[in-house]
C-alpha cells in the first residue's frame, strides 16, 4: 500500500511528520471609503494534522500595510520579511511611509522572481495619503492587481458565488466588516483545511484597530 493510502511518510510515519506546514486558508480584504478590512482564519495544517489553531495570518508590513498569508507557511512568513525589509530601506530613503502599491510591487517582484520554488498566495492592503485605501491580490505566480475585494486561499473556492453576489460599491466600514465576517465563517465552515477564529483589522487614517471573533461569536448559518 502506498503512503497516500496508509497515510503514513515515507519512512513509515504519520503524513504530518514529514508534511510542510501550510496555512490552508481562508483569506479576504475589502476597500471602503477611507480605509481597508482584512480578515483571516486562523487554522494552520501539516498534512491532515492541526498544527496551529490560533494563528495569526495578518501579517504587519509597516504601520500602514498588512499583508494576508496563503499557501506554505515558511514562504509566506520569509517573503513578508523580505518586504518589511525592502521597505524599512525605502521609508529611510524617502523620508516618509512607503505607498500600499509599493508594497505590492514588491510583494509582486519576488514572487515573480521565486515563483518556481515558491507556494505563497498573498493579499496586501493598507492605507496611504495618495490613495487611501487599497487592496492588491498577489496570486501564485506573482501577478499583481488591484481589486475592491480579494479573497484567497483554500477556503475562497468556496465563497466566490457569495462574494460576487453580496457585495456592493460603497458599502461603509460596518458594512465591510459583515461582509467580511460572514465570507469567512462560510469558507471554514465548509473548507476543511480553515478554522479557528475570525482575526479582523481595519486599517485607516487613524491607524490600525485588531478584533478577534471566537466561539459564539462567529456566525453560523444553516448549522442553526
Amino acid at each position: 500500500m502506498s503512503s497516500g493510502q496508509d497515510g503514513s511518510g515515507s519512512r513509515g510515519l504519520p503524513d504530518w511528520t514529514e508534511s510542510e506546514h501550510l496555512t490552508g486558508t481562508s483569506i479576504m480584504a475589502v476597500e471602503f471609503d477611507g480605509g481597508v478590512i482584512i480578515g483571516a482564519d486562523s487554522r494552520t495544517t501539516t498534512g491532515s494534522y492541526i498544527a496551529n489553531r490560533v494563528t495569526d495570518k495578518l501579517t504587519r508590513i509597516t504601520d500602514n500595510v498588512y499583508c494576508c498569508r496563503s499557501g506554505s507557511a515558511a514562504d509566506t512568513q520569509a517573503v513578508a520579511d523580505m518586504v518589511a525589509y525592502h521597505l524599512d530601506f525605502h521609508s529611510v530613503q524617502t523620508g516618509g511611509p512607503p505607498l500600499v502599491e509599493t508594497a505590492a510591487n514588491v510583494f509582486r517582484e519576488i514572487c515573480y522572481a521565486n515563483r518556481e520554488s515558491l507556494s505563497a498566495g498573498i493579499i496586501c492592503a493598507g492605507w496611504d495619503a495618495k490613495k487611501g485605501g487599497q487592496v492588491f491580490s498577489i496570486p501564485l505566480g506573482g501577478m499583481c492587481v488591484r481589486q475592491p475585494f480579494s479573497i484567497g486561499g483554500s477556503g475562497s473556492t468556496y465563497v466566490y458565488g457569495l462574494v460576487d453576489k453580496t457585495y456592493k460599491e460603497g458599502m461603509t466600514k460596518e458594512e465591510c466588516i459583515e461582509f467580511t465576517k460572514n465570507t469567512l465563517a462560510l469558507a471554514m465552515a465548509r473548507d476543511g483545511s480553515s478554522g479557528g477564529v475570525i482575526r479582523m483589522a481595519c486599517i485607516d487614517e487613524s491607524g490600525v484597530e485588531r478584533q478577534v471573533f471566537k466561539g459564539d461569536e462567529v456566525p453560523s448559518f444553516w448549522e442553526k
